[in-house]
């Protein structure tokens, strides 16, 4: 898919980061942009910021952990704009960190929830509208470093299972002969607010409702976020390499080379029958 002027393009998690800078560039290219998102407040200011620079854009509230809120999503999108030829199923949150063991199904299920019933219930409401159209299209599932490297969170759960569900939707979409191509984002250090997002974690989903961050939890948001500040790379700059490969049929979008040698070492040790040796990463 090498022309994107006039076309649609559908973006979950759409109303800041990497799902910002998505948008922005979609639209600037001449895309109807629907973005989606949970956050109401900060996704009317979105469209209003993007609105205000003659882009056509739309705000959708979804909840992508519930399969009628993206099945929503897609008769809004229809109905605006009458078909759908990019989706980016880039929804996301950090999760909660510590031992395996020690998270609650609570944990579980807001995690899962978000990272990996997000892209699933994407893949399941819009892929069988964008093959119905036979147009050239393109998915792109957001997962991360840590679905390449050795994990040791609920989040690289999360993201090695994405990484996973979307070769299995690129080889499908191959053997089926579609003019629908697919790919998975693996971002490195992005200058994003994901280590904030325990702020939209449902009240349902919470341990201990209402209850403040401990000062562990305090001390590694504030650290990450500087990180992410002072070194991450900046959204728009994702936005180009995605656009990038959608235009080269390209599958691995990787944006740092900083973990070759990290993946690389896994996979090296998987077919030497090594022992796992865990990826320290800088974010923690």
């Amino acid at each position: 898919m090498r022309e994107f002027a006039g076309k649609v393009a559908v973006v979950t998690g759409g109303a800041s980061g990497i799902g910002l800078g998505l948008a922005t560039r979609f639209a600037q290219e001449g895309m109807k942009v629907v973005l989606a998102d949970i956050e109401e407040p900060v996704l009317e200011a979105a469209v209003t910021r993007l609105r205000q620079q003659e882009l056509d854009v739309l705000g959708v509230v979804t909840d992508v952990s519930k399969a009628e809120s993206v099945e929503a999503l897609a008769r809004e999108t229809l109905a605006a704009y009458g078909k759908v030829h990019v989706l980016c199923n880039n929804a996301g949150v950090g999760g909660p960190t510590g031992l395996i063991w020690d998270m609650t199904v609570k944990d579980w299920q807001w995690t899962l929830g978000v990272n990996l019933w997000g892209v699933v219930h994407g893949v399941r409401t819009f892929l069988p509208i964008m093959l119905a159209q036979d147009e050239e299209g393109h998915v792109i599932n957001t997962a991360s470093m840590a679905g390449l490297t050795t994990g040791s969170r609920v989040y690289s759960v999360t993201k090695h299972a994405v990484v996973v569900l979307s070769e299995a939707l690129y080889t499908g979409l191959r053997e089926s002969g579609a003019k629908v191509h697919a790919s998975v984002l693996c971002p490195g250090i992005i200058n994003t607010r994901i280590m904030y997002s325990v702020r939209n974690r449902p009240p349902e989903l919470q341990n201990t409702p209402g209850a403040p961050l401990t000062e562990r939890e305090r001390e590694r948001q504030e650290r990450v976020a500087k990180l992410s500040r002072e070194e991450g790379m900046e959204p728009a700059q994702v936005a180009d390499i995605v656009v990038e490969a959608i235009k080269n049929e390209q599958f691995w979008i990787l944006t740092h080379d900083y973990y070759d040698d990290q993946v690389r070492r896994r996979m090296e040790d998987i077919l030497a029958r090594n022992n796992p040796m865990p990826f320290r990463s800088r974010l923690g």
